[in-house]
């Protein structure tokens, strides 16, 4: 799997700044997409010491949840750490780990932030845009925005908002637990993204395709020192 979209990646953080100003118009924000087959996810991992990255992407049946391929990839972090601009250091990673599969996933998803971001161009709508493929924003935390706390049933959803605009949903995955933060990444509605989270988290808080793309880096990393993203 090739990126459809190239661009540098030896960049100022004023470029990259520019860059993601620039990108984030080409975000679509609706549905446009036929047949889900095969869900990715991702996930990169940091050495303690020095500036290896670790990335993992893994690639579910929609349908089961089974695991059907896996791809790491290791690299060296061109980019400094910034808030905001971790999709500069991180995608490098896992544009290599994607060239890899041999099956192409018809969505992805992040965990991470997708228009969820001060520039509306997080992690996930800068892979989507790159690869030209669904992508959702999943994160455990949020980056900005302000929502009331959802019910504490599954499914409970309330919207995420930046002054007057909906940027994602709260969305508890399961009873009781602490939510989680769903943004639209590229080639998806928020509504549908909400959709596929809560069809990929059956028993619990995060994703299967987080939970499978994490485990994969703690396995590549194991006996490493790291720290997480």
């Amino acid at each position: 799997m090739k990126p459809a979209l190239l661009h540098p990646w030896n960049l100022s953080t004023a470029e990259a700044l520019q860059l993601q100003n620039k990108l984030a118009a080409q975000v679509i924000r609706e549905d446009q997409f036929s047949t889900i087959r095969y869900v990715a996810g991702v996930d990169v991992a940091y050495q303690k010491t020095g500036n290896q990255l670790f990335a993992a992407v893994v690639v579910l049946d929609a349908e089961s949840l089974d695991i059907v391929e896996t791809a790491t990839a290791e690299d060296v972090a061109q980019f400094p750490y910034i808030p905001g601009l971790f999709s500069f250091r991180e995608l490098p990673p896992l544009i290599k780990a994607f060239a890899k599969l041999q099956n192409t996933p018809d969505l992805v998803v992040c965990d991470g932030q997708g228009i969820a971001h001060p520039r509306r161009f997080g992690l996930a709508c800068h892979l989507g845009v790159l690869f030209d493929v669904p992508t959702i924003g999943c994160g455990k935390t949020r980056l900005l925005g302000d929502a009331d706390n959802p019910d504490s049933q599954r499914g409970a959803v309330v919207p995420l908002m930046d002054g007057h605009e909906v940027i994602g949903n709260v969305l508890r995955t399961q009873a009781t637990i602490k939510p989680i933060y769903v943004s639209i990444g590229h080639r998806i509605s928020l509504p549908t993204a909400c959709q596929w989270v809560l069809t990929l988290s059956p028993k619990y808080r995060l994703p299967e395709t987080t939970r499978a793309a994490d485990q994969v880096v703690k396995a590549l990393m194991a006996n490493k020192p790291f720290m997480r993203q």
